[in-house]
């Protein structure tokens, strides 16, 4: 058994100073949707123990505070900065997760950047709680998480629709509940 858990960067400023996408840092929205994501994470095990998160400012920032507010319950994963993250599409997307069989971590958390996370989320589920992927389906908010378990020993074995999405759940899914 595998598990997955795509993590979308929190919500972030317009433009950065610099100009630069990659350089986009989170606004206050954003810090606290992170902190309200980790802080789920950290109440609702199993936890992630690989982390591999796109090297753009804001997707490092969501990792960070999202981990400040899980690390008091969860053991510290191996956390890996990775470029190719960054507007990553599915191909890439599959071919990251596919790749973790390396390090063979039974939890897998990415922390990336839509459309691919979207998109990557969509083309693995193929079952799970028939609301959650119907709310999946319509969009993968900042700061939300999908979490999708594989009936697998390996991470090559990773397939399209061969996925079971356990968990859905976004800021203003929290708040609601």
């Amino acid at each position: 058994m595998r598990r997955l858990m795509l993590f979308r960067h929190a919500k972030t400023e317009h433009d950065a100073p610099s100009g630069r996408d990659q350089d986009r840092r989170l606004d206050n929205r954003g810090r606290h949707d992170a902190a309200e994501i980790g802080a789920f994470i950290g109440r609702n095990p199993p936890f992630p123990s690989l982390v591999l998160v796109s090297h753009a400012v804001r997707a490092l920032q969501t990792w960070e505070i999202a981990w400040e507010a899980m690390k008091e319950f969860v053991p510290a994963p191996e956390v890996e900065l990775m470029p190719e993250l960054y507007g990553a599409d599915v191909p890439q997307l599959l071919e990251t997760i596919r790749n973790a069989s390396v390090a063979d971590p039974h939890r897998l958390m990415l922390v990336g950047h839509n459309p691919g996370m979207h998109e990557v989320a969509i083309a693995l589920a193929g079952s799970g709680d028939a609301a959650a992927c119907d709310a999946l389906a319509d969009n993968l908010p900042t700061a939300g998480l999908a979490i999708i378990d594989f009936d697998i020993d390996d991470w090559t074995d990773v397939r399209i629709k061969h996925g079971r999405l356990e968990l859905f759940v976004t800021p203003k899914l929290l708040k609601q509940a």
